[in-house]
């Protein structure tokens, strides 16, 4: 029988496969945490690690199969893609990575294990074929060895050239680095981290950790420090103010938190949200941290309840999540380009419904994760034509590392972590 992580890995990528569940909510699952801590380790490499390379897998398998890759069933293609990936990528003992892939085949299909043992059989013997050339056929790298989708590496070579094309599909295969910050009302949270064997450096965001070394997730656990990528710290910072703060879409929270630390005082910090999931979940962190300054609101930033205009606004907006594929690879899969305009429309909702709670001389943050032309720089363009009352603010100077003309633009083959697009408007009038 295969592993109890191996199982439940196949169980991830059928769920995220056919639509219905990201992989985050996939990963959040009781299965999951039933598992013991090493199986769940191996659980979320097989995952990640599979998805992530599922374009060059793919590309792998076909080569080596005797039928059409895309007529086999789609749970045995999951099989095959994970067996794949543990004879290419992991130190797994050939012998079990192929054993335990025929043990799902059978799950799957009764006639299909003899299929994936034949198959993987012949890549454990022959390899894997050569890669193609990224300088002479970066297309073709990209669609294979880089993992992405045709259609986002025909729009990437068009619009940044092959250069940065392949040097963002790269970026994007590695998993990211684990950022982090200590609470600040535990005064030895540092001190906690080194001695439970995390190993931390500094990044370009004022305090801001990059973890080198050890697993934090125990001590995040007890709101001795939060897991939240650098970028995401420094949006929060962008929107630091005297007064009154809203996070219009709050949810997870951490970017809330970090407002609520550093507070200037002057009036509350709100964190509003329209899923009531996810604000149960925000209010769970608010209290495993600590923060009793920050007040939960259940509310919907396209028709925001609030009497009175704040200091400062920060709308992290929804968007593709383009720019955090190493981080949620299923996005890449999942996402079609006629997604991006309708992302775009609702962002220019939100920041329209938005705008009049800022007060003169208060300040409106406009963030994406997604490097994207028609998200950030297509909406923010038309909301200050039409709003001449909002004028783009320079980034304080600590930013500077990450900052192209007025706006913050961090991008996975230059920064360590997701890719962001971020603006600081102030109201004049």
């Amino acid at each position: 029988m295969a592993s109890p992580a191996r199982r439940v890995a196949l169980d991830v990528l059928a769920r995220t496969r056919r639509g219905g569940a990201t992989l985050a909510d996939a990963l959040s699952g009781a299965d999951v945490a039933a598992l013991e801590p090493r199986e769940r380790g191996l659980l979320h490499e097989l995952v990640l690690g599979t998805l992530r390379r599922r374009g060059w897998l793919d590309h792998v398998l076909q080569a080596l199969a005797e039928r059409p890759l895309a007529r086999t069933p789609a749970g045995l293609r999951d099989v095959l893609r994970l067996g794949a990936y543990q004879l290419l990528f992991l130190r797994v003992p050939d012998h079990a990575a192929v054993s335990e892939s025929v043990d799902l085949a059978r799950s799957v299909a009764a006639r299909g294990a003899g299929f994936v043992n034949a198959v993987l059989r012949r890549l454990q013997r022959e390899g894997a074929p050569a890669e193609p050339d990224p300088e002479k056929e970066p297309l073709a790298w990209l669609t294979t060895a880089g993992s992405l989708p045709r259609w986002l590496a025909e729009r990437w070579l068009e619009r940044g050239g092959a250069e940065e094309a392949v040097a963002r599909g790269r970026a994007l295969l590695e998993a990211p680095p684990v950022h982090l910050r200590f609470n600040p009302r535990v005064a030895d949270a540092a001190e906690q981290a080194a001695r439970a064997g995390i190993l931390t450096r500094p990044t370009d965001v004022p305090e801001a950790w990059e973890a080198t070394q050890g697993r934090p997730g125990e001590l995040a656990s007890r709101g001795v420090l939060h897991v939240q990528d650098a970028g995401s710290q420094l949006v929060a910072r962008l929107a630091l103010a005297p007064g009154s703060v809203l996070d219009a879409c709050a949810a997870p929270g951490g970017k809330a938190l970090l407002l609520a630390d550093r507070h200037e005082g002057g009036g509350p910090v709100v964190a509003a949200d329209v899923s009531p999931r996810r604000l149960a979940t925000l209010a769970e962190l608010r209290s495993r941290w600590g923060a009793s300054r920050l007040h939960v609101v259940a509310a919907d930033a396209e028709r925001p309840p609030f009497a009175r205009p704040f200091d400062a606004v920060l709308l992290d907006a929804p968007c593709s999540g383009l720019g955090t594929l190493a981080r949620h690879p299923d996005i890449r899969w999942r996402t079609r380009p006629d997604d991006l305009p309708r992302h775009a429309e609702k962002q220019r909702r939100l920041l329209a419904a938005l705008a009049p709670l800022v007060r003169a001389g208060g300040r409106l943050v406009y963030a994406v994760c997604s490097v994207e032309d028609e998200e950030g720089p297509g909406v923010l363009s038309p909301f200050l034509a039409a709003h001449p009352e909002f004028r783009a603010e320079a980034p304080p100077d600590w930013a500077d590392a990450l900052v192209e003309g007025p706006f913050v633009r961090m991008s996975p083959a230059r920064h360590r972590g997701d890719a962001f697009f971020a603006a600081r408007l102030v109201r004049d009038g």
